[in-house]
């Protein structure tokens, strides 16, 4: 349900791994501009176009603010850091690499530590369809509803995998949000919009009780705006404004 079939430009294997790894630079600077960043939490990961059981991930301890595409580790199955210089975060690691492994469609996954996910994650239930972009996510998120601390180990990564199951999104009970996307683009902007839908119901709830949107039109909602490809285009105009601001991070 998350990501879909799309048509996009042929490009070389070269081509396609730069234009994921400059997404995923961009996708760092729009999250730290959001407050996303928490320390050395959070990790957003890119699969390799190439050796697929491969993916990019952000250097432990280098803020989000300063990533730069020359930045990006290139992560073996294994945990073996095969290009780049720096560490992973080995949570980042125990997650993503069972998220990437259980969902071949996946091409990246975004999770970090952000104020209203974490704080709507304290609740331990998904999200209602009170708002048109709460809609993009009816009936295509889970909850993984068992924190065991820190993922520090293979199992619980995959149990967070399970739970995710086919979906675009995973809400972490005491923990925060998770999202995946066919593009790097599709992940970042369903975590940035997930993020504020978890905003927008903690506000409606505590001021009164939200008026649902009915199932039929829910649904219909969904099909506007939580495709794969209304989650491109809506990161689109991100991306040229980040890039126009801070050319380096294509360093």
């Amino acid at each position: 349900m998350a990501t879909g079939q799309s048509r996009r430009p042929i490009r070389t294997i070269e081509e396609e791994r730069l234009r994921r790894k400059q997404r995923l630079a961009a996708t760092f600077r729009l999250f730290a501009e959001r407050g996303f960043d928490e320390g050395v939490g959070g990790h957003v990961t890119a699969r390799d176009p190439e050796r697929t059981d491969h993916f990019w991930i952000n250097p432990l301890a280098v803020h989000f603010a300063h990533v730069r595409v020359s930045d990006l580790l290139l992560v073996a199955p294994d945990g073996t850091v095969v290009e780049g210089e720096g560490r992973i975060n080995p949570a980042g690691f125990a997650i993503h690499s069972a998220v990437h492994a259980a969902r071949p469609d996946a091409v990246a996954a975004a999770h970090t530590h952000s104020l209203h996910g974490r704080a709507f994650a304290a609740l331990g239930r998904p999200l209602l369809p009170i708002t048109q972009d709460a809609c993009a996510f009816f009936e295509d998120h889970a909850v993984h509803d068992d924190f065991s601390g820190v993922v520090t180990d293979k199992e619980e990564g995959e149990r967070i995998a399970g739970s995710l199951g086919p979906f675009k999104a995973v809400i972490l009970r005491n923990h925060g949000l998770l999202t995946v996307g066919g593009t790097v683009e599709e992940a970042a902007w369903w975590f940035l919009t997930m993020d504020r839908s978890c905003q927008v119901q903690l506000l409606a709830e505590a001021a009164g009780e939200p008026h649902l949107i009915d199932p039929a039109s829910a649904r219909h909602t969904y099909g506007t705006i939580g495709t794969p490809e209304m989650g491109r285009f809506n990161f689109r105009p991100l991306y040229a404004d980040i890039v126009r601001r801070h050319p380096d991070l294509l360093d």
